[in-house]
């Protein structure tokens, strides 16, 4: 049962759930517990919040997988409620203000330093290739990202969601998706240059 399970497509385990085998939502949580732990991490930066933010996402979807109609991804679906406990989470506690990031502030000015391109680890699953500096750095930069831009980047560059699937997770429109990915990448890439990293450096 346990090899079939671990074959079994996330809708084939959807269905496994409903029809009363309760070991389906014991793949579902061993396929998604360190990607929504990595997810909480990153957005709340503590690992006991980011247990709480797991833990609240399976008991959530325990609850409620049944009535699950399919009509997006299970993935998705688990995000998304992920998404709404980090959210929460941030309210309670309210220590950490979700400013605006201007474009003006954030366009390089003829003598600032040169924007770094910033790796869209999407596209890369190797990213432990990366040179150990300068993902720390990269790190440090989204993590001083506020947080709806912080959110859009990890669904977008790191989770590698699209842009309409981000804007159902988060529920907003794919233009405002658009604008706030743009505004952070511009953030980090000026974060990084002003951290001293250029590019082509060993």
């Amino acid at each position: 049962m346990e090899i079939q399970l671990r074959d079994a497509s996330d809708s084939d385990l959807v269905g496994r759930f409903k029809e009363g085998a309760p070991e389906a939502m014991d793949e579902i949580v061993r396929r998604y517990a360190d990607r929504l732990f990595n997810f909480g991490l990153k957005m709340c930066r503590q690992p006991e919040d980011a247990e709480d933010i797991t833990q609240e996402t399976f008991l959530s979807a325990f609850r409620y997988l049944d009535g699950f109609r399919g009509e997006t991804k299970l993935r998705n679906w688990l995000f998304k409620i992920a998404a709404r406990a980090c959210m929460k989470k941030r309210r309670k506690r309210k220590c950490e203000p979700d400013r605006e990031l201007s474009l003006d502030a954030l366009m390089p000015s003829e003598d600032g330093p040169a924007a770094y391109d910033i790796p869209d680890w999407s596209d890369d699953p190797s990213d432990r290739l990366i040179r150990a500096e300068l993902k720390e750095r990269i790190e440090k930069a989204i993590a001083a990202l506020p947080p709806k831009y912080r959110m859009v980047f990890n669904l977008r560059d790191i989770e590698g969601f699209s842009t309409e699937e981000a804007a159902d997770i988060m529920g907003i429109s794919t233009q405002l998706v658009k604008t706030r990915l743009h505004r952070a990448r511009l953030f980090l890439r000026q974060a990084i240059a002003e951290d001293g990293w250029e590019e082509g450096a060993q």
